[in-house]
């Protein structure tokens, strides 16, 4: 147990990174069980470990685990739950629950179990992932991680910070919101340069 919590420690300390990604904001992390979907290396983790960091001044409220650490040959989710919460923790956070065999089931008892614990967890796996959503609908609130929009590469260049558009606003004003963008970037060369290299 105590290289889950080195582990968790040292992670946490490299988490510090500038920026947030748009989906960061609209989680809302007060739910119980919440999962999160989305190709591999699209930003999973760093999204729950930046969650941590802002969040957990108390670092031993909440645990941040992978589902592919060697722990997992021997031990169970169940375990790693009821010693995390019979420790004082509140949040448990599972990285890649894909890679766990009955990860839905034991999911679904320690949300029944675990009245004060909140849980969440992210796969990659999204056809797993999809099939799992009906089985955990009844108490788990789902969101899915997509690609780095155009937008998020120019705030993460530090090119410019736009803020997120309603479809609504930019079917009835496209031609004012493109011509105020193109007034401060050139923005062909800096599209094909996200299409390279942004996602």
């Amino acid at each position: 147990m105590q290289t889950i919590f080195r582990t968790y420690n040292r992670l946490i300390e490299r988490s510090i990174f500038p920026h947030r990604r748009c989906l960061y904001d609209s989680i809302q992390w007060q739910e119980r069980l919440i999962g999160i979907k989305g190709a591999r290396g699209i930003g999973k983790t760093t999204l729950l470990l930046q969650h941590i960091h802002d969040n957990f001044p108390d670092r031993s409220k909440a645990l941040y685990v992978s589902l592919d650490h060697l722990w997992f040959s021997e031990h169970s989710i169940m375990e790693l739950a009821e010693y995390h919460f019979t420790h004082g923790g509140t949040h448990l956070f599972l990285d890649e629950v894909h890679r766990y065999p009955l990860w839905i089931r034991e999911l679904k008892n320690i949300y029944d179990s675990y009245l004060d614990l909140h849980v969440v967890f992210t796969g990659s796996s999204l056809l797993e992932l999809n099939n799992a959503v009906a089985d955990l609908s009844r108490c788990c609130r789902m969101y899915e991680l997509r690609g780095l929009s155009f937008r998020e590469y120019l705030e993460f260049e530090n090119i410019a910070h736009l803020q997120p558009i309603r479809l609504t606003e930019f079917l009835s004003s496209h031609e004012q919101i493109a011509a105020s963008i193109a007034t401060n970037i050139k923005v062909m060369p800096l599209f094909e340069e996200y299409i390279k290299h942004g996602c």
